[in-house]
């Protein structure tokens, strides 16, 4: 009997939706996927990921994975599938848009993707087949565009102090961001700098998580108020004689006006709207004033309310009140987004886009899919879709809309997808997707500075298909295959890239496995300026002025008083505020491990969450007469849903916090918690407010 296994280790970068696109040492045993590591000669993922990665071979080898292309076979949603080759699945989808195409016009046939693989070929290549057709644009809101617009209003661009900084930092503030579920590295390096230089770490955030627990410093806030904090830390800071002057009059604005501005944002002021007490305002505001280096990390939790743009801008604010732009270790960071300067053009197809073409909101698709005339810009009903990398019928807002839309009989859908999701089980048509050791592509960290590649290291199962077939093949039968950049192989679209930014060939590129692209120390601290024209740190923003950076034409945006934008950072009060009916804020968190709605289905992932539940403060529940693991229904004029009650004192009274986007079966009416999350535009530039969210408890 042989029994020599041949192990190899491969090289890639973790796919998912995760600002930290980790540097990956892949285990390939006898042509299997063993264990992954974190690569440790990449400085910024430095040997550490996480668990749920580390043990991806559960997601691949899972026995309820895709492997077919499946046709529907009953009604929708029924479950009914019957086994269809690639051929016929393809005719099928394709005969299904050009008769919607006929009918309605180009516009009633609506790609629809986000971020379920990062890589640039996998993930954007559906923009190609979208602009060649004439198909709907696609806003992209669900994620980032409240934190971006709120950090470029500031500092005029998409950077900030090299995230390796942190391990340098005298003081890390983690603000917004359950870093040890979501973004692991950035505990890499707070955890670092307090070992080799004894910085403190303070967390931000709305309830006791796993990262507040390795804080020296925890501060909780109630949800969509931390714009009032951030007030209150530099009412502080001006006063007691922290405020870095020669750096603000070099460096800032309007310095003397935000001072004015802030005389009556007192910590007390911004206790009764946070419920912090002002004694560790006032201790939160000493840390930061007498450390100058003080570096912040910014995340994107804390922008997901309808008041999250401002929220961003004011605690970037304080760093520049600091000063602490001007040091090592110091200063402020969200995402390095804006400095990899990779051409997807021709991945993209841009040269073929029409800008007459409307932009649909992703995060109201079922307004789009219900028929709303505003969500729809008074066109045309969308009568088909092709998705890929997303599972709108789990992760977006108004799921009941959400739901009712994609049971329209008239309605035809096709679904690429690794597992059977929510959103597939309502298609009319499921293809089988590789996974992304099975298939080649680049991918770039938006929290560090690495451009790293992904290439194909083993071999798919069974029929499971890459995403630039389905669309190369699409692109045949809808008679645009001709257009550049269709029929070209990944590797082809990487070698075609990576010469645009000077980075070789696949091949080469393959040996060097990521390249670091970080600005300079002046540029990523702005020391030569900010990125507006006057290279001044904009305190008094222009928030209807120029787009940020995913501001679409034709897109609707926030539709509250823009006029109620702050002229200074501050507190606003359009979030969805408690009433005598809805006497609860929700917060939807993530869950450590889950990703949006990836890894729900790997038996490790399940066993260490274990069920849906609610998190309440034990003296809201015992005034309901709640005790831990009872059922309770939570709800609001959306719809409601059952959990089961988990007493934690960790959490403000009048909070709850549901961790983790479950699938909708996994709740006992099969309805998931984003019934509950609405889809309102967030100002100025779009963005869903999903921890922004009121409601009632009860016993179920």
């Amino acid at each position: 009997m042989n029994t020599h296994v041949q192990t190899r280790i491969g090289h890639s970068a973790c796919p998912h939706d995760c600002p930290s696109t980790c540097a990956l040492d892949v285990e390939i045993v006898d042509g299997r996927l063993g264990r992954v590591h974190g690569a440790r000669d990449n400085s910024y993922t430095a040997g550490v990921i996480c668990a749920k990665v580390a043990r991806y071979a559960e997601r691949v080898y899972h026995p309820e994975r895709l492997l077919k292309p499946l046709v529907r076979a009953g009604a929708k949603g029924e479950g009914a599938w019957k086994e269809a080759s690639w051929e016929a699945a393809l005719d099928r989808v394709a005969e299904a848009f050009l008769r919607a195409e006929e009918k309605y016009g180009s516009e009633t046939v609506w790609p629809y993707h986000y971020a379920g693989t990062m890589g640039l070929v996998q993930r954007d290549s559906i923009h190609r087949v979208r602009h060649a057709k004439r198909y709907s644009k696609q806003f992209d809101t669900i994620c980032t565009n409240p934190a971006w617009a709120g950090y470029v209003m500031g500092t005029g661009a998409l950077h900030g102090a090299d995230p390796r900084e942190m391990a340098k930092a005298d003081c890390v503030v983690i603000w917004g961001t359950n870093a040890v579920a979501t973004q692991v590295n950035v505990m890499t390096h707070a955890v670092r700098a307090r070992k080799e230089r004894g910085a403190r770490i303070v967390v931000v955030d709305v309830y006791d998580n796993a990262t507040m627990k390795q804080a020296d410093l925890g501060i909780i806030v109630r949800p969509g108020t931390d714009g009032a904090l951030a007030c209150a830390v530099m009412h502080v800071l001006f006063r007691d004689g922290f405020a870095d002057w020669p750096y603000l009059e070099k460096y800032t604005d309007d310095p003397r006006g935000l001072e004015a501005h802030l005389a009556t944002r007192t910590p007390e002021w911004a206790e009764a709207i946070t419920g912090v007490p002002a004694s560790e305002i006032e201790t939160f505001a000493r840390l930061v004033g007498q450390t100058k280096r003080t570096y912040f990390r910014l995340g994107y939790g804390f922008t997901r309310n309808r008041n999250g743009a401002v929220n961003m801008h004011a605690a970037l604010s304080i760093a520049a009140v600091t000063g602490a732009w001007q040091y090592e270790g110091g200063g402020a960071f969200h995402s390095n987004s804006g400095i990899f300067g990779l051409d997807k053009s021709l991945i993209e197809g841009t040269a073929f886009a029409d800008p007459s073409i409307r932009s649909l909101d992703q995060s109201q698709i079922g307004r789009v899919l219900t028929g709303d005339p505003q969500a729809l810009h008074g066109g045309p009903p969308v009568t088909a879709m092709l998705i890929q990398n997303t599972n709108p019928a789990n992760v977006a807002p108004e799921q009941r809309l959400v739901k009712r839309g994609f049971l329209r009989d008239d309605l035809f859908v096709c679904v690429h997808e690794q597992f059977m999701t929510d959103t597939a089980k309502l298609a009319d048509v499921v293809l089988p997707a590789t996974m992304f050791i099975e298939h080649d592509d680049i991918y770039r960290g938006g929290g560090h500075q690495h451009i790293l590649l992904g290439p194909k290291l083993i071999d798919p199962p069974a029929e499971a298909r890459e995403n630039i077939y389905v669309i190369d093949e699409l692109a045949k039968r809808l008679g645009v295959a001709h257009l550049p950049g269709f029929g070209l192989s990944a590797r082809e679209h990487l070698d075609w890239m990576l010469a645009q930014r000077g980075l070789g060939t696949f091949d080469s590129f393959r040996h060097e496995r990521w390249a670091d692209v970080q600005p300079d120390f002046e540029t990523a601290h702005f020391l030569n300026g900010f990125g507006h024209p006057d290279g001044k740190f904009r305190f008094s923003p222009k928030w209807t002025g120029t787009p940020g950076p995913n501001h679409p034409p034709r897109s609707i945006g926030f539709q509250g008083p823009h006029e109620r934008l702050p002229a200074f950072p501050d507190h606003v009060d359009f979030i969805e505020e408690t009433d005598a009916e809805h006497p609860f804020r929700l917060a939807t968190s993530p869950a450590r491990s889950f990703l949006n709605s990836s890894f729900t289905e790997t038996p490790g992932s399940k066993k260490r969450e274990g069920r849906p539940e609610l998190i309440l403060h034990p003296e809201d529940a015992a005034l309901m007469g709640i005790a831990e693991g009872d059922r309770v229904e939570i709800g609001n004029g959306r719809g409601e849903v059952v959990l089961h009650a988990k007493l934690f004192d960790g959490v403000r009274r009048g909070v709850v916090i549901a961790e983790g986007i479950w699938p909708n079966s996994a709740h006992e009416r099969g309805e998931g918690i984003n019934v509950l999350t609405g889809a309102d535009a967030v100002a100025p530039y779009g963005g869903a407010a999903v921890h922004d969210t009121k409601v009632w408890v009860r016993p179920a």
